[in-house]
């Protein structure tokens, strides 16, 4: 089961998106989604290991002077 869903569940929704996008287009989708959940995952990993540190532009111009 994933996320509480049988099999029949499963099978229903693929389907149906087989329907909306049609045979042609789900390539296209299933690289789009791949590639978008890889930029998220660098994104996240980017994030964990340098914290950055934002400066307004009153603290820039002290630290100018």
């Amino acid at each position: 089961m994933v996320l509480g869903m049988g099999p029949m569940e499963l099978g229903i929704i693929l389907l149906v998106v087989l329907v909306i996008f049609g045979p042609k287009n789900l390539p296209k989708l299933g690289s789009a989604i791949g590639k978008t959940v890889k930029n998220v995952r660098e994104g996240m990993e980017e994030g964990d290991s340098e914290p950055q540190v934002f400066q307004s532009d009153a603290e820039k111009n002290e630290d100018a002077e």
